[in-house]
C-alpha cells in the first residue's frame, strides 16, 4: 500500500516540475498606483531593505502583473514539491 501512495507522490512531484517548466517569465514584486490626483502604474520590489520602483505606464502593467503571478504560482509550486519532497525522502530513510 506504500509503494502505491509513494508512486503517486512522485508522479505528482514529475507534474509539479512540468508546471514549472510552463510558467515563463517571473518577476518577485508586485504592480502598484501611485498619486492622489495623477495616478500613475510602477512596478515595486523590496530589495536589501530599499524599496525600487519602476514606472510602468499602461502599456507595461499587463505584462509586470503576468511576470508577478508567474512569480507567485512558482513560489506555490516550490511549497508543494517541497512537501512531496520531504515527505519521499522521509519515506526512503525507512526502507
Amino acid at each position: 500500500m506504500k509503494t502505491t501512495e509513494t508512486g503517486r507522490m512522485k508522479r505528482r512531484v514529475r507534474q509539479l516540475q512540468r508546471a514549472m517548466s510552463k510558467l515563463g517569465p517571473v518577476m518577485r514584486g508586485s504592480v502598484v498606483v501611485i498619486g492622489v490626483r495623477n495616478k500613475q502604474p510602477y512596478f515595486s520590489l523590496n530589495k536589501e531593505n530599499r524599496t525600487r520602483l519602476i514606472y510602468l505606464g499602461q502599456k507595461r502593467v499587463a505584462v509586470a502583473r503576468e511576470y508577478s503571478q508567474n512569480y507567485k504560482r512558482l513560489l506555490a509550486i516550490v511549497e508543494k514539491m517541497t512537501i512531496l519532497n520531504m515527505e519521499l525522502l522521509k519515506r526512503s530513510a525507512r526502507i
